[in-house]
C-alpha cells in the first residue's frame, strides 16, 4: 500500500523523438501529466531522469511545463539506480516507496525496477503511464517488472491509494485531475 509520506514519484526518460514513437503515445502523455499533477497536489516528491540528453533530447514539453522546478538527472546507465546522482537524490527524499512511470518498459524501466528492488525499495509501476515502441515490448516489460518484484498500478489507483480517504484535503483537486 502506498503511503503519502513514504512515496516518491520517478519519471524515467520521457524525452525527445523516442517519446514520440511510443505505443499508445497519446494515452501515455495524458496519463503522465495526470500523474504529475496528482503527485504535485499531494506534495509527493518527484524525480525526473533523462537518458543521455545530449543525444536523446530533453523531456517532452508537456511534462517539462509541469516540472519547471524539478531538475532532470542526466544519466547514461539504463537503470536509474545505476547512476550515483540519481541514488543520491532518491536517498535525500528519505522515501522507501517508488512510484515509477516512463519509458521504455522493457529497458530502462525494467532495469530500474530490478535495481531498486535489489536495494530494498518498494516499487509500484504505473502501468498506464509506461510504454515502449511496440506493444509487445511494453507488455513484456510489465511482466518482467512484476516478476522482478514490482507491483503494478494505474494513475487513478495510485493517487487514490495515496489519499486513502475522500476526506483528504486534495481529494477534489485529484478527482478533477483523473476525471
Amino acid at each position: 500500500m502506498l503511503l503519502i509520506d513514504q512515496a516518491v514519484l520517478v519519471i524515467v526518460d520521457v524525452q525527445g523523438r523516442l517519446a514520440q514513437m511510443m505505443y499508445a503515445r497519446d494515452r501515455l502523455f495524458d496519463n503522465l501529466q495526470r500523474l504529475v499533477k496528482g503527485a504535485q497536489a499531494l506534495a509527493v516528491p518527484i524525480l525526473l531522469t533523462e537518458q543521455n540528453p545530449t543525444r536523446m533530447g530533453e523531456t517532452i514539453p508537456e511534462l517539462r511545463a509541469l516540472l519547471k522546478d524539478v531538475p532532470a538527472i542526466a544519466k547514461l546507465s539504463f537503470g536509474c539506480a545505476g547512476d550515483p546522482a540519481f541514488l543520491s537524490q532518491l536517498d535525500a527524499t528519505g522515501r522507501q516507496q517508488v512510484l515509477l512511470a516512463g519509458i521504455e518498459s522493457h529497458v530502462c524501466m525494467y532495469q530500474t525496477v530490478a535495481q531498486l528492488v535489489g536495494k530494498s525499495f518498494q516499487v509500484q509501476v504505473v502501468a498506464d503511464a509506461v510504454s515502449s515502441r511496440t506493444e509487445d515490448n511494453y507488455r513484456l516489460g510489465l511482466e518482467r517488472m512484476r516478476t522482478a518484484g514490482a507491483s503494478l498500478t494505474s494513475v487513478e489507483s495510485a493517487l487514490f491509494e495515496l489519499m486513502q480517504t475522500a476526506a483528504h484535503p486534495a481529494f477534489k483537486t485529484v478527482l478533477g485531475i483523473v476525471k
